[in-house]
Order: structure tokens, then sequence, then C-alpha cells
């Protein structure tokens, strides 16, 4: 019993560290957007400046620096749930300063069974995972692939990223061994909404899917 309960406090402080975490990303980037907004007068000013003083290079070079600057913090993915999206375009904007290629495709019903919180941990560890396995690559090699929509009454996440090697496993459920913490708590969460979850890793990259009930 009280082995049970120390574990439990651990989960506990684990996902009250992991929540932190997210949400830090997520300010960050809503900091950035705003601060862009802030100062977007002074950016149509400044260019008006130069286009009056006939500073045509000046003017490409201006919007050339806010192209780069708005990249940085405009939303990624639109998925239609707010949390999905918060979660998603925090983590993409880390692959995007570590030179990471994203490809993304999603789609999630406003409302799901999944609480936030869960669908927090699941995204944000399976993307951690990812984005730590593409940064030991060369740039040309970073690539993260995620797909998300509605397959019947479930939701299909499923992710894949380039890795070192190329060895081969079969795929694993949520009964297999750990993975690390982090995984492990996702497998939990999966096994805890009666999901599916598989994992392969093969030809230099590793693939994790998961099947959610609505």
């Amino acid at each position: 019993m009280l082995f049970d309960k120390l574990i439990a406090k651990r989960v506990a402080v684990a996902e009250e560290e992991i929540l932190k975490k997210h949400y830090a990303e997520v300010e960050n980037m809503y900091r950035k957007m705003r601060g862009w907004r802030h100062d977007y007068r002074h950016h149509i000013q400044t260019m008006k400046v130069h286009m009056q003083n006939g500073e045509y290079e000046e003017v490409n070079r201006f919007l050339d620096m806010l192209d780069d600057d708005l990249t940085q913090v405009e939303t990624v993915i639109k998925t239609g749930n707010r949390m999905a999206d918060a979660i998603l375009n925090s983590k993409l904007s880390i692959a995007t300063a570590k030179n990471i290629k994203v490809k993304a495709e999603a789609r999630i019903p406003v409302s799901l069974s999944v609480s936030e919180l869960d669908l927090c941990i699941v995204l944000g560890n399976l993307l951690d995972n990812a984005i730590e396995a593409c940064s030991s690559l060369p740039e040309e090699e970073r690539l993260i692939r995620i797909y998300m929509e509605m397959k019947g009454n479930y939701l299909y996440l499923s992710v894949t990223n380039t890795a070192e090697g190329k060895k081969k496993q079969s795929f694993k459920t949520t009964k297999g061994e750990g993975h690390g913490f982090g995984l492990a708590r996702v497998d939990t969460i999966v096994k805890k909404y009666g999901g599916y979850l598989t994992r392969a890793s093969e030809d230099g990259a590793f693939s994790t899917e998961v099947l959610l009930p609505q």
C-alpha cells in the first residue's frame, strides 16, 4: 500500500512538471505572437519611410526579416481542438528552431473523452522523443511526420521520426516493457482509456501509432 502511494505521488509530481513545461512552451509561443503584433504598426511605418526615400532594397531586406520572424511565431496547425493546437504548435516551434523538418496533418473534434491533461502528456511526450531523436542526426536527415484524424469513434495519432540505425523490431502494445518514464506514461494513458498503441523501428525511422476512443 505504501509503495503504491509512493508511485502515485511520483506520477503526480511528474505530470505536474510535464504540464508546467508544456504550458511554458505554449506561453512563450503566444508571447512572441503578441510581441510581433505590438510592433506591427512600427514595421509598416518603417517600410513607408524606406519607400518614400526610394530605398527599395531596404524594403525588400526588411520584408525578408519580417517573413523570417513571422515564420517562427505563426500557428502551423489548426486541428479544431484548442489544447491540441497549443501543444502541437509549441512543439513544432521547438522543432523548427532545431532545424527539423515537420510534415503535419491533423483534424480533431473540439470535444474528446480524453482529458486535457492526458492529451497533453501523450502529445508532449511523443513529440519530445521525436525531437530528441532527430536532433542527433545531420540537419538534412531530420524529419518528423504527424498525422491525426478520427477513424470511426477513435482518435488516430501517428508520429514518425527519422532516427539513427536501421534496427528492426515488431510492434509493441501497451502491455510491453517500458520505454522510459515519458513513454511509459503514454502507455498508461492509452491503457486507461481502453485504446491501442503500437511502435516500430525500421530503416532509420521510429513510429508510434495510437488509437484513443472519442
